[in-house]
């Protein structure tokens, strides 16, 4: 073998190393956490929407209500979670057909949170509830007890 071929095996042999090494080295992402999400729109006092829905961290999660044959929604959420250690942060965006909100916060497992989104109080705001799927707190809200006995004959409607 010549020396000029057995000096390039040693360059892409400590390569391929310094590469593993990079590979094993890098942070791992975490894993998406199921969220539940409950919320309550008011416009001027008055509940416009109550939409209770499902997403993880990492996925914007995109709702919308529209009447049938209706060509504008009566509104239009997304809501971006990410995780950062044990709290949440969400980024809100709320349409309504005379007006919209933006909002940014952090929120805890459990914790619930009213938003102003309007120009004044009061004008429109969110009350927002966050939740990890599968807690405990979730399985009481939810009334998913472990055996069906146990649950009773259901919630009352």
């Amino acid at each position: 073998m010549k020396r000029s071929t057995l000096i390039m095996k040693a360059w892409l042999g400590l390569a391929l190393a310094v590469g593993l090494v990079c590979v094993a080295a890098a942070p791992r992402q975490a894993q998406a956490e199921p969220l539940y999400f409950a919320l309550e729109v008011r416009r001027e006092g008055r509940l416009v929407a109550q939409p209770k829905l499902l997403g993880e961290t990492g996925r914007t999660v995109r709702a919308e209500r529209r009447k049938p044959g209706a060509s504008e929604p009566d509104y239009r959420l997304v809501l971006t979670p990410t995780a950062e250690g044990e709290t949440f942060r969400l980024e809100l965006d709320l349409v309504l057909p005379e007006m919209k909100g933006h909002s940014q916060l952090a929120l805890l497992h459990g914790q619930e949170r009213k938003v102003q989104l309007g120009r004044y109080p009061g004008d429109l705001e969110v009350s927002l509830l966050l939740m990890k799927v599968d807690s405990p707190e979730f399985r009481a809200l939810m009334d998913l007890a472990a055996d069906p006995e146990e649950r009773g004959s259901g919630r009352a409607i």
